[in-house]
C-alpha cells in the first residue's frame, strides 16, 4: 500500500463536496489486481492505523478524482478551433475531411498518443470518446489505452449516408466490423465498447436496426451518439423520420436508449423527451463550450434536474475549445445563467465538480468504480496546486471556504494547475 498526504476532496451520496484540508489518501491493490482507494479521511484520524505504509507528503495540494470526460471525439484532436458557420458546416468543411485521413493505423495511433497526453495532462482519467469510422481507428485507440493502463470507452463510428467518401461505410460491413470489435475489446483490462452511430441522419433505418439489435445481444457495452444539438439537424432529422415522435424518440424506436447509453448535448428537447430520458436511463453529455462555439445553444439544467435525468460534462473536441475541464466546468457556470427554464440559476462549485466526476461516473454507470475517492474506487486522481500561478495563488490564498477554493479553480485554473495525474 501507499498512502498520500494533502488536502482532499470526494462526493458523497448526496452528491456534495467532502473535504479534508489536513487528508490522508491510503492506496492498494484490490482483489482485480487494479490499485483502488483503501482509506480516506483525516490525516490524524488515520495515520495510526497504517503503520509502516510509505506517505507522500504533498501538503499544500489538493488531491481530487481523476476527471470524467463524458464525450469527446480523439480524431477531432487537429479539427479544434477550426472557424465555421455552425454544426453542419464545420462537418462538411474540416470534420470529415480530417476524419477520413484514420483509415492509416499508423496514423491513427499518432493522434491517439497525442490525446491522451493531453488528457494526461488535463487531470482526464476517464472518457467515453468517438472514434471514426474506420475499425483502424478504434484499434489504435484501444491499444494506445490499453498500454497506458486507462479505464477508456471508444467505438467505431457508424454512418452509412449522407456522409462523404472516405468516412461513410457500408450498412452490413459496419455491424460485422462493430461486433468483431465488441468482442475483441470490450472488458480487456479496463476498456469498453461503445455503439457509435453518429448521429440519426447519417445513419440509415437498416443501420440503426443492426445498432439496436448490437445494443440488445450485448447489455453491458455502451452506446454513444448526439442528439437535438442544433435547430437545422432537429429539422433535418423530422424530414428523415416522420414517423419518429422527436429526434430522441429516433433512438428509441430503434431499441437505442437504455442505461449505458449516453448521448451528447440535448439541447433542444421537450419534457417528453427528458422523461423518455429517465425511464429508460440514458444520459446527457453536457457540451458547453462546443455549444457556445457552433452557436447551438444552451442546456437545460433544471428541466433535467425535475425530469430526473442522468447528466454530466463533456469536452466535446474538437467542437469544444478546451481539453481542460476547468474551462468546461466555467463554460457550464456561464451558460447555466441563459440555458435553463427559470432565472436565477447559479451552479455551486461542487455541482460543476460533481458534473465532471462522479456525476459523469454515475451517468456512464460506473459510480462506486472511478470519479470519486471513496474507498472501493479505483484510484485515479489528480494532485492539484492551487498556486500554479501567480493570480491563482493569491485569489486561493484569499479563500475562507471549500465553495470559494473550488470557485477559484474553475475560472482562473487550467492545465498549470494539474501538477499530476494518477491512473490505478
Amino acid at each position: 500500500m501507499k498512502a498520500y498526504r494533502a488536502a482532499l476532496l470526494r462526493f458523497d451520496d448526496q452528491q456534495q463536496p467532502a473535504y479534508d484540508r489536513d487528508g490522508l489518501l491510503v492506496i492498494g491493490p484490490g482483489a482485480c489486481g487494479r490499485q483502488l482507494v483503501r482509506a480516506v479521511g483525516a490525516h490524524d484520524a488515520l495515520i495510526g492505523r497504517y503503520p509502516g505504509v510509505a506517505v507522500q507528503d504533498l501538503r499544500g495540494h489538493l488531491i481530487a478524482p481523476g476527471f470524467v470526460d463524458l464525450h469527446i471525439h480523439y480524431p477531432q484532436t487537429d479539427v479544434i478551433g477550426a472557424p465555421a458557420a455552425g454544426l453542419l458546416p464545420w462537418l462538411e468543411h474540416y470534420t470529415f475531411p480530417h476524419e477520413s485521413r484514420f483509415h492509416d493505423k499508423t496514423y491513427a495511433r499518432g493522434v491517439a498518443e497525442f490525446f491522451f497526453d493531453e488528457l494526461q495532462r488535463n487531470g482526464v482519467t476517464t472518457a467515453l470518446t468517438f472514434a471514426t469510422s474506420h475499425p483502424a481507428s478504434v484499434d489504435a485507440a484501444f491499444e494506445a489505452a490499453q498500454a497506458r493502463g486507462l479505464r477508456f470507452i471508444t467505438g467505431k463510428v457508424l454512418q452509412d449516408r449522407h456522409s462523404p467518401d472516405g468516412v461513410r461505410d457500408d450498412t452490413e460491413q459496419s455491424l460485422i466490423d462493430t461486433e468483431a470489435l465488441i468482442q475483441r475489446w470490450h472488458g480487456v483490462d479496463r476498456l469498453g465498447y461503445a455503439i457509435t452511430p453518429r448521429f440519426a441522419p447519417t445513419s440509415s433505418e437498416a443501420q440503426l436496426r443492426g445498432a439496436g439489435e448490437l445494443a440488445a445481444k450485448y447489455r453491458d457495452v455502451w452506446i454513444q451518439s448526439h442528439v437535438a444539438e442544433n435547430v437545422d439537424e432537429v429539422r433535418w432529422v423530422a424530414e428523415l423520420f416522420p414517423r419518429s415522435r422527436s429526434y430522441l424518440g429516433v433512438y428509441g424506436d430503434f431499441g437505442l436508449l437504455r442505461e449505458r447509453a449516453v448521448y451528447a448535448h440535448c439541447i433542444h428537447l421537450d419534457a417528453a423527451d427528458r422523461a423518455l430520458m429517465r425511464e429508460t436511463g440514458a444520459a446527457a453529455a453536457i457540451s458547453p463550450t462546443s455549444n457556445l462555439f457552433l452557436g447551438s445553444g444552451f442546456f437545460d439544467h433544471v428541466a433535467a434536474d425535475a425530469a430526473g435525468m442522468r447528466y454530466g460534462l463533456a469536452s466535446d473536441v474538437g467542437g469544444g475549445t478546451s481539453f481542460s475541464p476547468f474551462h468546461t466546468m466555467l463554460a457550464a457556470y456561464c451558460v447555466g445563467r441563459e440555458g435553463h427554464s427559470k432565472p436565477g440559476l447559479s451552479l455551486t462549485p461542487g455541482q460543476l465538480w460533481w458534473q465532471h466526476t462522479a456525476g459523469a461516473a454515475q451517468a456512464l454507470g460506473l459510480d462506486g468504480v472511478v470519479g470519486n475517492l471513496q474507498p472501493g474506487n479505483e484510484a485515479d486522481f489528480v494532485v492539484l496546486d492551487p498556486q500554479a500561478t501567480p493570480l491563482l495563488a493569491r485569489k486561493t490564498a484569499q479563500a475562507s471556504s471549500l465553495d470559494e477554493l473550488l470557485f477559484a479553480l474553475i475560472v482562473l485554473g487550467d492545465d498549470r494547475v494539474v501538477s499530476q495525474t494518477v491512473i490505478a
